[in-house]
């Protein structure tokens, strides 16, 4: 009896260690946003989103101490060229792949500001994953019109 518990215990232990790992292989980079209007309107953010690991990793969240909600959102045009956004839900990353946030696509939408974000502005945006891990990327904010992580 006492070897089992020890077993379950250190099967449950290796799961965890397992899970929380995946985020170590998932790699952040080109993090930028666009200066907002005020905060009567959603900021934006974009980013690619690299998963260097053997297994696939779902991004299930964001936040954000900039924003009181964050989530991913899907910009969609239609055959008479009228676009929309809807949230995205969770994004599977397979091994090996990544995951592009752009504008006219996936976007970080970061609704009810609180405080405007302005050129030049560096916050702290974290995106979470099902397998359990977090990772927390600085993102940069350029210019109203900024077309990427560089304008």
């Amino acid at each position: 009896m006492r070897t089992a518990g020890f077993a379950a215990i250190a099967l449950l232990l290796a799961l965890s260690s397992t899970a929380f790992a995946a985020s170590d292989d998932v790699f952040v980079e080109d993090a930028w946003s666009r200066a907002s209007i005020g905060t009567n309107r959603p900021g934006v953010a974009y980013m690619t989103i690299r998963n260097a690991g053997e297994t696939p990793v779902t991004l299930i969240g964001l936040t954000s101490s900039i924003a009181m909600r964050a989530e991913v959102h899907r910009t969609a045009t239609n055959e008479q060229g009228v676009s929309s956004m809807e949230p995205a839900g969770d994004l599977t990353i397979a091994p090996g792949t990544i995951l592009t946030l752009a504008p006219g696509g996936l976007h970080a939408m970061l609704m009810n500001l609180q405080a405007p974000i302005n050129k030049g502005d560096r916050f702290k945006l974290t995106l979470k994953f099902a397998e359990g891990g977090e990772v927390t990327v600085e993102v940069v904010a350029r210019g109203i019109a900024a077309r990427g992580p560089r304008d």
